[in-house]
C-alpha cells in the first residue's frame, strides 16, 4: 500500500473525536504521529504483550476535548517491529472494542524519530459515566490512548486480579470504606459514594494479555521490602499510556487501565504487623477459615452432612498440608483461648478434629466443642477452645428456624452458643457463634432484593436472623444463669447496616465501635474495606473487656501468599512459618478479663 500525501493524513483527534465512541468507526483511516507505548507482539520487549502500540500526535489541535493518543492494533501489519521514539505512519480501519478506539492496521511505515512528552493526569477525573456494564467509571475519555504520567502518590485497594491478570486497583485515598461502613444506608447517598470512589481510581495493569504470568509482576519492586504490596501501600513515579478496555476473566471490570512504560515504586505505609500482645487471661478470637475442608476437593459432590454437596477449600493434599499449616499458625500466634470458627467443614467431626490436632502441634493442648454436623449446609461454625485457660459450662445451643422462624437457616448459617468458665477465677460468660448470609448471591425469591442502598443482597434475611439472635440470647440458651454474653462471627453486614444496628438497639456493645475507632476493617471487596467479622457484647461482658484488635493478616495481602497452588503458581512463595493470607477475613481478637463469679 502506498503511503498516504501528507493532506490525506488524519490527525489522531479526528480519529477520536469528542465523543466516548470515534466518528469514523468502520471507515478507513490514516495517521501518523510518534510511539509511545510498544506493546507489539513478538518482538524482543517479552514483558509487554498487547498486539499493539501507541502512538501520540505530532501537533496536538489544542481542543481539550479530543485525546491525541491512539492504540494500534497491528497483528495484521505483516510484522514492522516498532519501537518508543519512532515516528510512524500507520493505515487502517477505525474500530471500537469494548468502548476504546483502535486502529487496526494492515500498513505501517517507520520515517523517523523523535521524543514525546508525558501528559499530567492529576485524580480524582473532573467527572463520571457508565460504562456498558452499567457500572460508574471515570470519564478520562479526552486521555485515551495517551501518554501519561500521574504526579500524585496513588494507594493499592485491590489485589484480587494480581496474581493471575497483574492487576492492581488504586485511589487517592489511602483506603476506601464500604458505603456502609461509615454511613447509614441511604440509595441517593450511595449513588454519590459510587461516583466519589469511580472519579478517584485507576487500574494499574501490567501490559499483557497472557494470564499467569511467571514471574508476577509488581512484587518486590523498589520499597515493598521484597514482598507484594499490601492494602494502603502507596505507588509511585507512574508513567504510562492510558487505555479503555475490559480485564481478563469472567469477571473482568470495563474500565481506564495504566500500562506501565516505566516500572512503578512501592512504597511500604502498611507494614505487615506484629502478633497482637493483648493483656488478658481470656482471649476469644472470631476467625472465618475461607473453607477448612479435610475432605480433598476432587470435584465430586461428596461432601455437606448427606454427602451430596460439592466440597470446597483445598484440591489436593498438598494444599490441605499448606492450608492446615498456616491457619495453626495464625491461631497460635494470636494468642486465642477460644476460637469461633466459621466456613468448616460441616461434617460430623473429621474436620474440626482435624484442626484441633494442628493447633495441638504448634504447642499446647486444644479441644473442640463436638456438636455434630449443625444445618444443611457445606459449611458451619464451630468452636475450638484451650482448656487450660477455659472449660465448658453445660451443653451447647443452637439456634435455627426449628427455635426462631424468622433465623432462615435455609441461607443463614446456624449460629452455636457454648457457656464457658475461666479456670483462672471461675468466671462465666457465653460464647454465641456466627455466620450470617452473604451477599454475594440474591434472596429476590423470598420478597428481600437488593435496595440499591448499600447494604447489598439479602439485607432483611440478615437482620431478622440478628432479631431472633439478640431474643434467643435473652432465654439464656445454654442456661448459665449468667448475664455475660459475647456475639462473635462474619455477620456479612457492615458497622452503619441493619443487622448490625439491630443487635446494638437490642442492648449489646459494639465492641469495633467503642474499642478500635473508626477505621475497621476485617474484609476487602472490589477495592473497598470494611468490617464483615465482629464482636459486641452483653453490657456486662463489655464492662469486663480489656482490648480489641482487629489482626490484619489477611485482608491486606495479596491471595499470592495462601495455600493455593493452582495455574502454575511458584510452591516458593508459600512461607510454611508465616501467617499471612491464612483466610481473606482478619481475624478479630477479644482481651477478657473475667470477674469472678
Amino acid at each position: 500500500m502506498n503511503e498516504p500525501a501528507p493532506k490525506d493524513y488524519n490527525p489522531i483527534s479526528s480519529i477520536q473525536g469528542t465523543g466516548a465512541a470515534s466518528p469514523l468507526a468502520g471507515e478507513r483511516a490514516s495517521t501518523r504521529g510518534i510511539v509511545t507505548g510498544d506493546f507489539q507482539d513478538g518482538d524482543a520487549n517479552t514483558q509487554n504483550n498487547l498486539g499493539g502500540f501507541f502512538l501520540q500526535s505530532l501537533a496536538p489541535d489544542q481542543d481539550n476535548r479530543t485525546s491525541e493518543g491512539l492504540f494500534v492494533f497491528d497483528r495484521n501489519a505483516k510484522g514492522t517491529d516498532v519501537g518508543v521514539g519512532d515516528i510512524v505512519t500507520v493505515s487502517g480501519s477505525v474500530e471500537e472494542r469494548f468502548g476504546e478506539t483502535q486502529l487496526k492496521a494492515d500498513a505501517v511505515a517507520i520515517i523517523g524519530k523523535g521524543n514525546a512528552t508525558a501528559t499530567e493526569l492529576r485524580l480524582p477525573a473532573a467527572g463520571t459515566v457508565h460504562n456498558s456494564d452499567g457500572t460508574v467509571v471515570a470519564d478520562l475519555e479526552h486521555l485515551e490512548g495517551m501518554f501519561l504520567q500521574v504526579p500524585q502518590r496513588l494507594f493499592v485497594q485491590d489485589l484480587a486480579g494480581l496474581e493471575r491478570y497483574g492487576e492492581i486497583l488504586l485511589s487517592t485515598e489511602e483506603r476506601q470504606f464500604q458505603f456502609t461502613e461509615r454511613e447509614q444506608p441511604d440509595a441517593a447517598g450511595y449513588r454519590k459514594h459510587r461516583q466519589r470512589v469511580a472519579a478517584q481510581v485507576l487500574m494499574l495493569d501490567d501490559g499483557r494479555v497472557v494470564q499467569n504470568a511467571s514471574p508476577v509482576r509488581y512484587i518486590g519492586d523498589s520499597g515493598s521490602a521484597g514482598r507484594a504490596p499490601r492494602l494502603s501501600d502507596a505507588a509511585e513515579s507512574l508513567q504510562g499510556v492510558l487505555r479503555y478496555s475490559r480485564g481478563s476473566g469472567p469477571n473482568g471490570l470495563e474500565t481506564w487501565r495504566l500500562m506501565p512504560t516505566s516500572a512503578p515504586r512501592f512504597v511500604v505505609r502498611n507494614p505487615r504487623p506484629e502478633p497482637p500482645a493483648i493483656d488478658a487471661p481470656i482471649i476469644v478470637a472470631s476467625f472465618n477459615l475461607l473453607n477448612y475442608f479435610s475432605t480433598i476437593d476432587s470435584g465430586k459432590n461428596r461432601c455437606g452432612p448427606a454427602l451430596d454437596q460439592g466440597c470446597r477449600g483445598a484440591e489436593s493434599a498438598r494444599e490441605f498440608k499448606r492450608q492446615r499449616q498456616r491457619t495453626a499458625n495464625a491461631i497460635e500466634q494470636s494468642g486465642a483461648s477460644i476460637v469461633g470458627v466459621m466456613e468448616l467443614e460441616n461434617n460430623a467431626r473429621a474436620s474440626v478434629e482435624d484442626l484441633t490436632a494442628a493447633l495441638a502441634a504448634t504447642g499446647g493442648e486444644w479441644r473442640f466443642i463436638d456438636t455434630g454436623t449443625i444445618g444443611d449446609d457445606v459449611i458451619r461454625v464451630g468452636i475450638v477452645y484451650r482448656p487450660d485457660r477455659v472449660s465448658p459450662f453445660g451443653d451447647h445451643a443452637i439456634l435455627d428456624a426449628s427455635v426462631d422462624k424468622r433465623f432462615d437457616d435455609n441461607r443463614n448459617r446456624p449460629a452455636l452458643a457454648q457457656t464457658f468458665r475461666s479456670v483462672d477465677n471461675g468466671g462465666k460468660f457465653t460464647v454465641a457463634v456466627n455466620h450470617l448470609k452473604s451477599k454475594g448471591s440474591p434472596c429476590d425469591d423470598d420478597g428481600d432484593p437488593n435496595r440499591g442502598d448499600g447494604q447489598g443482597n439479602c439485607n432483611q434475611t440478615r437482620t431478622q436472623a440478628a432479631l431472633a439472635l439478640a431474643d434467643w440470647l435473652e432465654s439464656d440458651p445454654t442456661s448459665s444463669g449468667d448475664s455475660d454474653i459475647l456475639i462473635v462471627g462474619d455477620l456479612n453486614a457492615y458497622s452503619e447496616e441493619d443487622p448490625v444496628r439491630a443487635l446494638r438497639e437490642a442492648g449489646f456493645r459494639d465492641l469495633l465501635r467503642t474499642r478500635t475507632g473508626s477505621e475497621t476493617w476485617s474484609f476487602a471487596f472490589r477495592g473497598e474495606s470494611g468490617a464483615l467479622d465482629h464482636a459486641l457484647a452483653s453490657p456486662a461482658l463489655a464492662a469486663q473487656v480489656s482490648e480489641v484488635v482487629e489482626w490484619h493478616i489477611n485482608a491486606d495481602e495479596s491471595a499470592l501468599y495462601d495455600y493455593n497452588l493452582n495455574f502454575g503458581r511458584d510452591p516458593g512463595l508459600f512461607d510454611p512459618d508465616a501467617v499471612w493470607r491464612a483466610s481473606d477475613h482478619d481475624p478479630l481478637l477479644v482481651g477478657l478479663k473475667l470477674q469472678p463469679d
